[in-house]
């Protein structure tokens, strides 16, 4: 390691902490008032909030995607080299508004958000700093902002490096800020030579570049306005290799799977190749199913390449949409659609679970309600967004409130009965009948659950909704049509019903076959705009990654206009 940008004094995160610096916190007193210091310590006890690299990685996401309103079309995801060691540093960058000196100075103290939009995933004001400091032990930021028709741009350094090796009791937080002067067409610092020279000098020690120049050039890097951070010092893990593993795939960021879940990546099997376990240690599997729903115009850039939007609903055969309305103290919270299914590979892949969002972000991915010690659940997943209960500091989970125990309760309900109807239809037989035998067909039986579950005013008229959400629907096919079952009641009017249900099975079959031909067509279309799409996009990087390698010769006439 370089001598002039040392390593922290422990490279595996879990260590990072037990260090004794022989120094206490003591409140300062000011005016007569007490100000309590920060401990560099809770920068490491702040990050242990988060247990899985993936999940820091996506709070970082999380502010690109939040960028989206002030016109982010794009976040980079990708490894860069550290230039005073050689070392893997981690780079996060999007084209948003950007922030000026004193919202960088939010960002990087504790508390502080101005996200109150309620379509906004961050809320907390301390994600960028347990996400970084949970990645690696030194991060330094760079934005630049346009406000009140004022360019500025700033630079922050957070060094957990910096503050252990020089034993200091309280964080300190190096910045330098600069505003463009349109009529000289160059950039001056705003704060005070002194702080800046001292500030400065910290900087160009403890973050890697060396000179002033190499710093700015960063900033030229962002473009008009934008934000890029870099995460160095990554941490190791328990076997003394880098947590992020960015050899085993050139376009992709990895988690070692023998470290972190005991299991191994090499293995073929149709379950654990699913997307519901790759996304354990694929960056590229995770962030294809992190938001609900994404812009197009908007693309995640990881290691060169655009990440794929999957939606997982769309992976699902025989679906159904139910509808649940939470209560809490007798008051309604909304409703929300829960869209449930069986997998496309099932009954293949031993997989289940709901994928539960939160305002757009995904929370917990296939998370198992009915437990392990049944197999009414094989097979099945569902996705749902709720957005009326929150989730814990860290996205990773809910807060366990009564509103989310009713949740849990309901799903395992949802999901067993959706079994014990459709089971069947994979190959599988029931554990359970909820009715008995007659001699109607399956079509009926489908009718009849569907309206016991509308009298329970948990689910709504299943053609509409699967037309609504895009999806098609499932009937039974014409052999059944052809082959009806024959019956042995002596009742007239079961006849009369029985003849009835066939025939509204037929007109519904053919509408079924015409929306499904529709639907081919739109499908070819939509294929061909998101290839084209996708090229437009390609081109856009390209042409990206080559403006910023270039001068900024316009700059003095933009600020001016």
């Amino acid at each position: 390691m370089s001598p002039v940008c040392p390593a922290p004094l422990c490279r595996q995160f879990w260590k990072a902490g037990n260090y004794n610096d022989g120094l206490f916190s003591k409140s300062s007193p000011k005016n007569g008032t007490s100000f309590l210091r920060i401990h560099p310590k809770f920068l490491h006890s702040n990050a242990t909030s988060h247990k899985w690299a993936f999940g820091a990685i996506a709070e970082l996401v999380d502010n690109a995607v939040d960028e989206i309103q002030t016109g982010a079309t794009f976040v980079i995801v990708d490894k860069l080299l550290n230039p005073k060691d050689g070392s893997s540093a981690l780079l996060i960058q999007d084209n948003g508004g950007g922030m000026d000196p004193e919202a960088m100075r939010c960002c990087l103290s504790f508390g502080f958000s101005d996200k109150k939009s309620e379509s906004a995933i961050g809320q907390y004001g301390n994600g960028f700093k347990t996400s970084s400091m949970r990645l690696g032990a030194d991060v330094v930021v760079f934005s630049r902002c346009m406000k009140n028709r004022q360019w500025t741009q700033s630079i922050g350094l957070l060094s957990y490096t910096f503050l252990t090796r020089a034993g200091l009791d309280r964080i300190v937080v190096p910045m330098v800020e600069y505003e463009f002067i349109s009529t000289t067409g160059k950039w001056n610092s705003i704060c005070p030579e002194q702080h800046f020279v001292n500030n400065l000098s910290l900087m160009l020690q403890w973050s890697p570049f060396s000179t002033e120049e190499a710093l700015l050039k960063q900033l030229d890097d962002i473009g008009d306005h934008g934000s890029r951070i870099i995460i160095y010092n990554l941490w190791l893990n328990n076997e003394g290799k880098m947590e992020l593993d960015f050899q085993s795939d050139p376009e992709d960021i990895r988690i070692s799977c023998d470290a972190e879940s005991g299991k191994s990546c090499s293995s073929t099997s149709v379950s654990d190749l699913h997307l519901a376990n790759t996304l354990q240690y694929s960056l590229r599997a995770y962030l294809s199913v992190l938001y609900l729903q994404i812009p197009e115009n908007f693309c995640i850039w990881l290691r060169g390449r655009i990440v794929e939007y999957h939606n997982i609903a769309r992976d699902l055969k025989y679906p159904e949409f139910i509808v649940y309305k939470p209560q809490n103290g007798g008051c309604k919270e909304g409703s929300i659609i829960t869209s449930i299914g069986f997998l496309k590979e099932a009954p293949l892949v031993n997989i289940h679970g709901f994928n539960v969002y939160h305002r757009n972000r995904l929370i917990l991915p296939f998370w198992n309600v009915a437990g392990s010690s049944t197999t009414r659940s094989r097979g099945i997943v569902g996705v749902l967004e709720a957005n009326f209960i929150q989730p814990t500091h860290n996205k990773q989970d809910f807060e366990k409130t009564p509103l989310f125990q009713k949740l849990e309760n309901r799903l395992k309900e949802m999901t067993w009965e959706y079994w014990d109807y459709h089971c069947g239809l994979i190959g599988y037989h029931a554990t359970k009948r909820l009715h008995k035998p007659s001699q109607v067909s399956s079509e009926s039986r489908q009718k009849h659950a569907t309206a016991k579950r509308k009298d329970h005013d948990h689910s709504i008229e299943p053609e509409i909704l699967k037309r609504k959400a895009g999806l098609r629907v499932n009937l039974t096919g014409p052999e059944s049509i052809q082959n009806p079952p024959a019956t042995t009641t002596t009742s007239h009017l079961e006849d009369q019903e029985m003849v009835l249900l066939l025939k509204e099975n037929k007109r519904l079959y053919a509408r079924c076959f015409e929306y499904e031909k529709m639907d081919e067509e739109l499908n070819a279309k939509v294929t061909l705009l998101r290839k084209e799409l996708k090229e437009a996009q390609r081109e856009y990087g390209r042409l990206l990654v080559e403006s910023g390698s270039l001068e900024y010769p316009k700059m003095e006439s933009a600020v001016t206009l």
